[in-house]
């Protein structure tokens, strides 16, 4: 036992303090912080986003004169010059539009938009959008519909989607489980292949170097791979622990920034507009309660992406990403360093890895299709307990709710998976990791498989 915590002590001391360890562990918050300013800077100060545009409307069917309506970044002028000299002045104003609109508009892509540069698709939609409206509106007043009582009663509605446990309580919103469950199944299909490859590589340098001769002579070959494999996993999970705690940070004090912008920015565009700011509080509360926005300050995106994420139960994830991680790296990395001891160089594993590495890959493709959308499936419970696909198939279900019993059977599933597998690497790791200049190939791995001790 000591021999193995001295493998797995110089396999974690020598990866920790390597260079590339520190610049990646530092890497990934600071590219989220820098994502997370990009995405405020341009939200807020990119003059492309901000600059106004003009769309001139030469409208031959008479339906649309009059009613576009303008928005902050858009402008709607009426011209009845010819088609011909409307696209010359187009020329010479790049941020311009020409929308044609003709008498027989309703025949499918009859209406025109024309601009010197690339259409912008945002603007393409809200005039389309605008136009379906004012057709949808001349259609009822043509049908002798009271289009402005129509208008009177429209309701904005927006659906926030929750479930509800067996206890009657309120679970997490769809919307942030989605996101948190296609998180979990990259994050852990990525580190599953970087901390697996990692063991093989490190088998590899060690058979090409002949310094396993050496160590074999005092450590048995189980030992050896079991150290190193624990050696590293230690690596990966002091790395996403460092990860995940240095993220929230950044994640917190982006949510704020995000959610005070949100509040003041609607504010300031009314008091620009000399609108009075309508603030709504109730007697019941004290002065503290005045700065709490109106309800008619419209929510940001970014401000219900945070708000949303409050609902998620993160300490019940995180202990199942750990669960699966360290299940889900001993099942791979034990195959992995069995194919490094059969190889001579890296160039030959290939032949072994996509047998391996394919049901992991199967599943994380249909974590974006079919397991996101249908988490509780009867396909996606049997890939929830067979261990060479649960690690990826649970991080997607899991934010959702998994019944308890599901879990159990899988997370038994893992154990015993990774304990056999380990098993079985160990067999083709005692023979493998001293044969050299033979070039492998199944049917020799069958054979070194039922060699005896």
């Amino acid at each position: 036992m000591n021999k193995v915590l001295l493998i797995i002590q110089r396999e974690y001391l020598v990866r920790v303090k390597k260079k590339s360890f520190i610049v990646m562990t530092l890497l990934v918050p600071g590219l989220i912080l820098v994502m997370y300013g990009i995405i405020y800077l341009i939200a807020t100060n990119s003059d492309e986003l901000n600059k106004e545009r003009t769309v001139r409307v030469k409208d031959d069917s008479g339906v649309f004169q009059g009613k576009f309506e303008d928005h902050k970044n858009i402008k709607f002028q009426t011209t009845t010059e010819g088609i011909t000299k409307a696209k010359d002045d187009l020329r010479k104003n790049e941020d311009d539009f020409l929308l044609i609109i003709p008498a027989n508009y309703e025949k499918k892509d009859a209406v025109k938009i024309f601009s010197k540069k690339k259409p912008n698709f945002t603007i393409i939609t809200d005039i389309n959008d605008q136009m379906s409206d004012i057709a949808s509106g001349n259609s009822m007043v043509k049908a002798g519909i009271d289009t402005a009582k129509l208008h009177a009663i429209k309701s904005d509605i927006s659906i926030d989607a929750r479930q509800i446990t067996d206890k009657g309580e309120e679970d997490s919103s769809i919307g942030a489980a989605y996101g948190v469950g296609i998180a979990g199944a990259i994050l852990i299909y990525l580190s599953l292949f970087i901390y697996g490859a990692q063991v093989m590589r490190g088998v590899i340098e060690e058979k090409t170097s002949r310094i396993i001769e050496v160590i074999v002579s005092s450590v048995k070959p189980f030992q050896l791979m079991l150290g190193k494999i624990i050696g590293v996993g230690a690596v990966g999970l002091t790395q996403f622990f460092l990860w995940i705690i240095l993220s929230t940070a950044v994640t917190v004090v982006a949510g704020k920034v995000f959610i005070k912008d949100a509040i003041t920015q609607p504010q300031k565009e009314q008091v620009s507009k000399n609108q009075p700011v309508q603030v709504h509080t109730s007697p019941q509360k004290d002065s503290a309660s005045a700065s709490t926005p109106s309800a008619d300050v419209p929510q940001s995106p970014a401000m219900g992406f945070f708000n949303s994420l409050k609902t998620i139960n993160f300490g019940y994830i995180l202990s199942c990403f750990v669960f699966y991680f360290l299940t889900g790296y001993l099942l791979y990395s034990a195959l992995f360093a069995a194919v490094g001891s059969a190889v001579d160089s890296e160039t030959e594993t290939q032949q072994f890895m996509f047998p391996i590495t394919l049901p992991l890959l199967f599943t994380y493709i249909l974590s974006f299709s079919f397991l996101i959308n249908n988490p509780d499936s009867t396909l996606a419970f049997w890939l929830s307990v067979i261990p060479f696909t649960a690690p990826v198939a649970m991080m997607v279900r899991v934010p959702f709710g998994v019944p308890a019993w599901q879990l159990a059977i899988s997370m038994f599933m893992m154990v015993v998976g990774f304990l056999f597998t380990t098993w079985v690497a160990s067999r083709i790791y005692r023979v493998g990791i001293l044969m050299y200049g033979k070039k492998t190939s199944y049917k020799e791995l069958s054979k070194w498989f039922f060699y005896k001790e």
